[in-house]
């Protein structure tokens, strides 16, 4: 499988386009790199003309008013949108779901989830059916988009940053904390995939956040600093990542804009991985397709990865006292994220079963943090499989945690 999609893959973060490509597996639960967020090209960047330069001012943000999901509108919640500023000034927009059902409140307050993620995604797919399905179940939900993407602020567009998108999930805590609604000691969030990794560096630092979940979660410093599988883990190939980097900066800097790197692979090839077929049927079709969504169009910019690289997510994982769950696939290529941030946090390892039974969810708990393993379910699996991502599990999670 050492072809042009493993060469290309992970061009989101466009160091580790120019690691060393992970061996080919034999199995489907680990069968090579893919994007994090489903983003898969054939090229480093885009032509300059594809730039993340905005074309309006994102200082003055325009909502969009209509429904504009990929999923279906529940008539169990109240639906708005709504926006609040981050320590770093910038603005950030998420959708709001609140439970019509007012006898699920305790004291007249509802507990609380914020909701982010895949990487590279917008609120309108994955984190918004989470935080749907969550308000359906009692709890008051937002899902955001992070800072530089889809409807939040935040200029130069595209880029990420673990500082400021640890904080991003830091302000949802702030603006869901001081709703009349809301009881401020019953605080959950949700990551998934990249976003994953940064709420669980949320709940490193913000005791606010009293419950923690990470589906199908990547640890994005570590994939964009080690490459898949670590299989770059060395100091010779971060440095050859390094001038990489800085010459996609130098560039930019002289085109007074900045290259894209490529959503998912379009059109997509006969021969495509299992992976690369997973992210273009979620990001590429109407299942999931979003006009703002990175993975679905050009992708981040391609000098994005510098921060990642060169800052480590979870440094403090192992300090974190409140209660942690983490959902993979059995079939995840991404699942060694999740087993390595269980045994950061609890100091043993996650000894999945080569070969789950079928008919029931894997989960080793250590204190108050669990790993739980969907049999036969990949990586995109729990970005919108409502028969395999485990809602009623992580009803009994936040009920039981956020009381």
């Amino acid at each position: 499988m050492k072809s042009k999609f493993l060469k290309a893959a992970f061009a989101v973060v466009s160091a580790c386009t120019l690691m060393a490509c992970t061996p080919e597996k034999e199995s489907n639960a680990a069968q090579g790199p893919s994007a994090s967020s489903g983003t898969l090209q054939t090229q480093q960047t885009a032509p300059a003309t594809e730039s993340a330069q905005p074309e309006k001012d994102m200082n003055k943000l325009t909502l969009t008013a209509e429904w504009d999901k990929v999923f279906p509108k529940s008539d169990k919640v109240e639906h708005s949108k709504v926006t609040f500023k981050n320590h770093f000034g910038i603005e950030l927009a998420a959708d709001m779901f609140v439970p019509k059902d007012t006898s699920l409140k305790v004291n007249g307050k509802f507990p609380a989830i914020a909701v982010s993620g895949p990487f590279g995604a917008v609120k309108e797919q994955s984190s918004g059916l989470y935080a749907q399905q969550m308000a359906e179940r009692g709890f008051l939900t937002i899902a955001f988009d992070p800072s530089f993407t889809g409807e939040s602020g935040g200029e130069p567009r595209y880029m990420n940053s673990p500082d400021i998108n640890t904080e991003d999930f830091m302000a949802s805590v702030d603006f869901l904390s001081t709703r009349d609604n809301v009881d401020p000691e019953r605080i959950g969030i949700i990551g998934i995939c990249g976003w994953g990794g940064m709420a669980i560096n949320a709940a490193g630092i913000d005791t606010r956040v009293k419950a923690t979940v990470a589906s199908t979660m990547y640890d994005m410093s570590r994939v964009s600093a080690n490459g898949y599988f670590d299989s770059a883990n060395n100091a010779d190939a971060r440095n050859e990542a390094r001038k990489a980097l800085m010459a996609q900066r130098t560039k930019d800097f002289k085109n007074g804009t900045y290259d894209l790197a490529g959503g998912v692979i379009d059109p997509l090839p006969d021969d495509a991985p299992y992976f690369v077929k997973d992210y273009y049927a979620y990001y590429k079709t109407p299942r999931g397709y979003h006009k703002r969504s990175l993975n679905s169009n050009k992708g981040w910019a391609a000098s994005a990865g510098t921060s990642l690289m060169n800052t480590k997510l979870l440094a403090y994982a192992d300090e974190i006292r409140n209660p942690v769950l983490i959902i993979h696939g059995e079939k995840a290529h991404s699942r060694y994220f999740g087993e390595g941030a269980f045994e950061k946090m609890t100091g043993k390892k996650a000894n999945v079963p080569a070969k789950l039974d079928a008919t029931k969810n894997w989960s080793k708990t250590v204190g108050n943090k669990e790993l739980l393993v969907i049999p036969g379910a990949s990586h995109v699996d729990l970005y919108d499989n409502l028969e395999k991502i485990p809602f009623e599990k992580l009803n009994e999670f936040f009920k039981t945690n956020l009381k």
